[in-house]
């Protein structure tokens, strides 16, 4: 159902038109079949309860005990002596109103066909319908019929209400087993036509037949929406939905319901959305589900109508749920007294009574609520009826918003449809996302924040460069303008499963409906409509895939159409102004589009609940730092992008990391059966397995290709631009650039081609740093020192000034300029940590060898810990080849820092054994004078020997990470998550759980989803004991760089990072490394270790016990 809504957003479509809601009154009648009594007399329908459960009994009756000022809303709700109509009359309309479009849609049909219409009297003499009989339905609840029960008779002559239709709705019914009596009506049957008009009359009533078909069709699609969302409300576990509190509104049910409610209030669908909170509220089974959130959506409804009826029905039912009103509640009770004229003082005193009752202050409301459009007006001038000197204190909220005008259009998707197809899930996902992204943007345009916001930001940008935090900055001018909507966006985040189900649809919607003219490109051939996409089935891994594949003449058709320019989604690019800074977990980035401050599985929502339990202050220098990232001014260094672009459109260079386009890839032979049938068995599996090989080839280089076309054709974009990369960050607080093509995260062609908008002077050490940065790159010196590679650099200046005079026949001078300190330098300069995951580990264990290894103590040349650990392993070769191993003696010569690097870097990052050795097998593959028949046993005994020597070499590292693991198996097996707080205060959980499975029932194809992030479901014990210690590491690591990154902006440095690699300007080196050196020691100097044991006893002490002895001994070194 919450697709349709959606699909009618999208399309602008109207909900309440005629033609369609014509077939919901027999589809609806049918579906009450299995529960009521249907007495259709005189355009009335009565539904008899013929079940002695009672269910479906209304239950919206007002308690005995209900406060009084709740009492008194309903009062001065009612205008008039119309104005206290009963529940039932007012639900009932909704019946009334269907019955009346079929009667006027039949007497219209009867007219048109030529026959007339006298009303028929019933067995009692009574008028009916024309056209209908009186039905008695027998339920299986009881063999009554309406004229015995005693129960019926109570309810004889109340019309139905709409909360127990939609109720009934979802239950599917065979009508055709439902037995009907029709009644014997004394009055005279309709006459016949003429015969001269059945000719006519049969035309036109199959072309009603077929509109008919095609309406229900239509309105079975909606049913069975409908079905789909009471199936989720009815199978949630009732023990796991007890706790009614704001949280729970993240459960997969509750936010189902909660998205639905708001799409259909976007929609204007009033009655839908009230129709499915009163269904679940008058079921108990379905009521535990609620919670105040979604009572107080239809609240805010109201109250924007000035319904106080209608707000004081609502507390009712939110009392009769066992729920407490919240300041969201109080909030919209006030908005509507406040937009009700001459509203009794009164009323209002006892709400603000009620208020401090509950434990909530007034000032709350303007402190923590979520205003829209003109509420938080309201509110006051409701305040200011009975306090007429209140004014809210002005204390800055956390708001949430971002930025980017996206329009959607689904042949934005086509158009990138590759010739090969695409999955069902892929393109279902994409485009559910898309519509969930407009949505956002809408929603912030309807409730008026986009002038407000507009005008913010605009005040911000101009007064950016002052010596001020941007978040403090922004916080100041929200203050200043605090009147009008909120700019924290309380929409609700939609269910991935929706996300994917809505886009299933659409993508089915697509295959049906969208075709082209078969003879559109050769005009010989027959014309006819064929599809433009097609759903088929294709295996990947051994696992049935269905792929959405476009039609070879759209392929033709984009291909002949093509134009020589690329479209991307503005959230994708870089920002062309200053990202909107990090005020809370919600609120920055971008403008309009939805932007989450930290990254998460898809679909997963633990981080959300933890972050929206810190306090406030417990965020700021993560929030600050993550503003410091995003504020640094990028843009191209345009020579070297032109040299690029030469290369690249000249079958690219492989060498230089520039891919060639696949003219250049590998043949893939074809071979017919005769030929295949000359070859042996043998020489076939040779040939499938280079075939395998040759379409892998071709792939990757249509992949490395086509990431490079992105990455070229966003910067020559922007090569004229001065551009930003806004900031977030990840579950273990490592931090990214949003837009995910171009980034400085990227590859070295990527990084080159960047640099900073801001240029500083060289300054007296500034052309030092440019080339020891210069030799770094070259990976020649990494065991000389820096005054080694300084003198390197010197003594090959002509050659580097060679290449930048002529690097394809272009000149430009790199630089030359009298005196090198005025030279005005926007290169970045690198200092890169080495292997910074050991470096952590050798810190908290205060081992020195470790230390030394990893740079920790000072040494007089640098030290390599890659090319000490492959020494080390080269030993061990040794002395096994003296004893006659075979394999050792076949890597002499063969072990190389290259070879080892990768798993040595990955090992603290919790890489295994086997993943090891596949790291090692792929170097080895890369050497050309390897025998390959020996790969696997090489890379099998190297990887033996990088562990034994990393334990050697790292003593307390392993002793840390055993420990660090079996905590986390202790946690897991008593059914938690592991969870930690960073020194930074940002809290941390593993979102690992068992994986299960989730069928999506879809038209085109059902889909299986595989869920890891369910938190209903038991930890993944493996994933979560494999993953602490380095992510862990990861956090301490992220950390350290936050540190860095504010002290470089108090000391007024450019500063940018890639993970453990800092970048700034030639100028500030110096600076920055001394703040680095200080933060890290800063940080290690806390005891971090007995911390965290600290935390984990705290938080799951009662269900288990931590082996300490570690922990305490890492203690006591830390005081030392």
């Amino acid at each position: 159902m919450l697709l349709h809504v959606c699909f009618l957003l999208y399309h602008n479509a109207s909900i309440f038109s005629l033609p369609f809601f014509f077939p919901v009154l027999e589809a609806r009648i049918q579906q009450l079949q299995s529960d009521i009594v249907l007495d259709v007399q005189h355009a009335k329908v009565q539904l008899v309860n013929a079940s002695k459960s009672g269910r479906g009994a209304s239950s919206g009756k007002s308690p005995k005990n209900v406060s009084g000022w709740r009492t008194e809303l309903l009062k001065v709700g009612q205008t008039g002596k119309g104005g206290g109509k009963d529940a039932s009359a007012y639900k009932s309309r909704w019946m009334e109103k269907l019955i009346q479009e079929k009667t006027t849609k039949t007497k219209k049909l009867n007219l048109k066909l030529g026959i007339e219409d006298k009303p028929v009297k019933s067995r009692k003499g009574k008028l009916m319908l024309p056209g209908t009989t009186q039905k008695n339905i027998l339920t299986k609840a009881g063999k009554k019929t309406a004229s015995t029960s005693k129960k019926s008779k109570t309810l004889k002559n109340q019309e139905p209400t709409a909360i127990q239709a939609d109720t009934m709705a979802g239950a599917p019914v065979a009508a055709a087993t439902v037995p009907i009596r029709k009644a014997k009506g004394k009055g005279k049957a309709s006459k016949e036509p003429a015969p001269e008009f059945s000719e006519a009359r049969d035309q036109e009533l199959a072309e009603l037949e077929r509109k008919t078909e095609a309406k229900a069709q239509e309105l079975a699609e909606v049913e069975k929406l409908e079905w789909k969302l009471n199936q989720w409300a009815m199978s949630a576990s009732p023990e796991l939905v007890q706790d009614n509190s704001e949280a729970r509104m993240y459960e997969g049910v509750q936010l189902s319901v909660h998205c639905y409610l708001e799409a259909c209030v976007f929609c204007g669908d009033i009655d839908r959305a009230q129709r499915l909170l009163l269904t679940h509220h008058r079921m108990i089974s379905r009521r535990n589900l609620l919670n105040i959130g979604l009572y107080n959506v239809m609240m805010r409804v109201w109250a924007k109508k000035g319904s106080l009826n209608q707000i004081g029905r609502m507390f009712i039912l939110v009392e009769e749920a066992g729920l407490k009103p919240n300041l969201t509640s109080y909030c919209a009770a006030l908005e509507c007294m406040g937009r009700t004229p001459n509203c009794s003082p009164k009323v209002i005193n006892r709400v603000l009574r009620q208020m401090k009752e509950d434990g909530l202050c007034v000032e709350e409301l303007f402190r923590l609520c979520v205003f829209r459009q003109d509420e938080r007006d309201m509110v006051l001038r409701a305040i200011h009826t009975v306090e007429p000197d209140f004014q809210p204190s002005i204390n800055t909220v956390l708001h949430t918003f971002d930025p980017n005008n996206v329009d959607i259009c689904h042949c934005q998707s086509l158009s990138n449809l590759p010739p090969s197809g695409e999955s069902l899930h892929i393109l279902a996902k994409e485009l559910g996302n898309r519509v969930h992204n407009k949505f956002c943007i809408r929603m912030k345009s309807h409730n008026q924040m986009v002038d407000k916001l507009s005008h913010i930001y605009n005040e911000y940008a101009e007064l950016l460069d002052f010596d001020v935090l941007p978040r403090e900055r922004w916080w100041k001018l929200e203050a200043e303008h605090s009147s009008g909507p909120s700019l924290l966006g309380d929409n609700t985040q939609w269910p991935h499963t929706v996300v994917v189900e809505l886009g299933t649809y659409l993508v089915d919607l697509m295959v049906k409906h969208m075709k082209v003219n078969s003879d559109i490109l050769n005009p010989a051939n027959d014309r006819k409509f064929i599809p433009v996409l097609y759903h088929m089935y294709t295996f990947r891994s051994n696992k049935q895939v269905g792929f959405i594949k476009p039609h070879p003449i759209l392929t033709q058709m984009q291909q002949d159409a093509m134009e020589t320019t690329l479209t991307f989604d503005s959230y994708v690019m870089p920002m062309l102004c200053p990202p909107v800074p990090w005020t809370s977990a919600k609120f920055g980035a971008y403008l309009l589009t939805p932007t989450k401050m930290m990254r998460t599985v898809v679909g997963a929502n633990q981080h959300e609940i933890l972050l929206e339990k810190c306090q406030d202050a417990d965020l700021h220098a993560v929030l600050d730092s993550l503003n410091q990232l995003g504020n640094a001014a990028w843009r191209i260094n345009q020579p070297l992008l032109d040299i690029i672009i030469s290369i690249f459109n000249d079958k690219g260079n492989e060498k230089l990391d520039i891919p060639p386009p696949n003219s250049e890839a590998p043949k893939i032979l074809r071979y017919s059966q005769q030929d295949l049938a000359t070859y042996s068995s043998a020489e076939k599996a040779h040939l499938k397995r280079e075939l395998v090989k040759a379409k892998k080839k071709c792939s990757e280089m249509h992949s490395l290709r086509m990431d490079a076309l992105y990455k070229l054709s966003i910067a020559n974009h922007m090569r004229d631009e001065v551009f930003w990369f806004p900031h977030n960050m990840d579950f273990r607080g490592r931090t990214y650039p949003c837009p995910p093509y171009f980034n400085h995260l990227g590859s070295d062609v990527t990084r080159a081609i960047l640099v900073f908008a801001e240029g500083k002077p060289l300054g007296p050490g500034g052309l030092k740093w440019l080339k020891i940065h210069l030799v770094n790159l070259t990976g020649l010196k990494k065991r000389s020192s820096l005054a080694g590679r300084l003198e390197y650099a010197n003594t090959i200046m002509d050659d580097i000034l060679d290449s930048a005079d002529n690097p394809l026949n272009v000149t430009h001078r790199l630089w030359i300029s009298p005196d090198p300190t005025h030279f005005i330098s926007h290169f970045p300069v690198h200092q890169d940590g080495s292997c910074n995951g050991l470096q952590h580990y050798a810190a908290l264990g205060r081992d020195v060898i470790g230390a030394t290894s990893v740079n920790l103590i000072p040494c007089e040349v640098p030290q390599d810990v890659y090319s000490g650990v492959a020494q080390q392993v080269e030993e061990f070769r040794v002395r096994d080849s003296e004893k006659g191993l075979k394999i050792a003696q076949v890597l002499e010569g063969f072990i190389s820092r290259k070879v080892v690097k990768q798993t040595v870097m990955t090992v603290v990052y919790g890489v295994t054994r086997y993943g090891g050795r596949l790291q090692i097998e792929k170097r080895l593959k890369e050497v050309d004078d390897f025998p390959k028949e020996y790969v696997w046993d090489a890379s099998h005994y190297l990887v033996q020997q990088v562990f034994s020597s990393l334990k050697e070499m790292f003593t307390g590292t392993r002793e840390i990470q055993d420990w660090l693991t079996e905590s986390a198996r202790l946690i897991a097996k008593s059914g938690n998550t592991v969870e930690w707080v960073t020194p930074l205060g940002l809290p941390i959980i593993q979102p690992y759980h068992r994986t299960r499975t989730q069928m999506l029932k879809g038209t085109i194809q059902d889909l299986s989803l595989q869920i890891t992030h369910d938190s209903k479901q038991k930890p993944d014990t493996v994933k979560q004991k494999n993953a602490f210690p380095p992510n862990f590491i990861h956090s301490l690591d992220s950390t350290h760089m936050m540190l860095t990154a504010l002290y470089c902006y108090s000391a007024g440095l450019t500063f940018v990072s890639v993970h453990d690699c800092f970048w700034t300007h030639a100028l500030t080196v110096d600076t920055m490394n001394k703040v680095c050196r200080e933060q890290f020691v800063a940080l290690h100097s806390q005891p971090i270790l007995q911390e965290l044991s600290n935390f984990l006893l705290q938080k799951y002490s009662t269900d288990l016990s931590f082996p300490l002895a570690i922990t305490h001994r890492y203690h006591q070194m830390d005081s030392c």
